[in-house]
């Protein structure tokens, strides 16, 4: 898919095309994979390893989630004719996700015998549970791709932003193949599970194109949705689980470098798009 839906040339120049849009989309859905590049050179994952594999998942997520709700609350469009703020909006998105989570993590608490690619019990849980917020929150950034395509200046802002969220995917990849790996699913599988999380980005990418006018008024409140719910994956499920398997100093070191990693990456991603 990747060869035969490219585009010439690779950025737009002379005006964006649907079939630009959903390359982009498909590329940003691919990256998600990425995340199990790291854990290719570790030939078994003990406990230990587990931990700081997920402490770095966690800062890195932490500074997506950042990206996010500053990209919700400074979100501006000629055509967003909302009469409500963004920065309301993403408020409204980000307390939306926590609702999502905790309702989700009751239900998942109340199906105690639920299996998932051979994994049961609590691992199964928490498995499903990231496997649902990476889905949901990749509809919100197939319309975010969308309607940076569909908006003014589409052929740089399209690029920025898609370029931006195939950043924030490899974290998420990565989040996604350290809940799998321990528990015996093989790296391509994780791998394979990681993208398909991603695949709803070229799929509402190409509608929130077509229909940017209505897509618009709604991104700021999917931005604080991916946000709050990323957030509440990383503080409460990632880091938790890197303090139990490692220690307080540890996680805390290493989650820190990857936050600030991850926002010097994002910021030099940002000037390059101005420049």
């Amino acid at each position: 898919i990747s060869y035969l839906t490219l585009q010439q040339p690779f950025q737009p120049v002379d005006g964006v095309t649907l079939l630009h849009v959903w390359y982009y989309g498909w590329i940003t859905a691919v990256s998600t994979g990425l995340g199990v590049l790291p854990l290719l050179f570790v030939p078994r994952l003990d406990s230990y390893w587990v931990g700081v594999s997920n402490a770095v998942a966690a800062g890195m997520m932490v500074a997506a989630s950042y990206s996010l709700f500053v990209e919700g609350c400074t979100f501006r469009e000629p055509t967003d004719e909302s009469d409500i703020s963004t920065e309301v909006r993403t408020a409204i998105g980000a307390l939306l996700g926590l609702a999502f989570i905790l309702a989700t993590k009751q239900f998942l608490e109340q199906h105690e015998d639920i299996q998932v690619g051979g994994l049961d019990g609590t691992d199964a849980r928490r498995a499903v549970l990231i496997f649902f917020v990476m889905t949901l929150h990749s509809f919100t950034e197939g319309v975010g791709i969308g309607v940076s395509f569909g908006g003014s200046h589409g052929n740089e802002l399209g690029v920025f932003i898609s370029a931006s969220l195939a950043v924030h995917n490899i974290p998420e990849g990565l989040a996604i193949a350290v809940s799998l790996l321990p528990r015996g699913t093989s790296k391509t599988s994780a791998a394979l599970w990681a993208i398909l999380t991603s695949i709803p980005q070229p799929l509402m990418a190409v509608p929130a194109f077509l229909f940017v006018h209505y897509f618009i008024p709604i991104l700021p409140v999917g931005l604080g949705f991916a946000g709050g719910a990323m957030a509440w994956v990383a503080f409460f499920e990632l880091l938790q689980e890197a303090y139990e398997d490692t220690d307080l100093l540890t996680t805390a070191g290493i989650s820190f470098v990857s936050l600030t990693t991850m926002l010097i990456f994002q910021g030099a991603i940002d000037e390059g798009s101005r420049s």
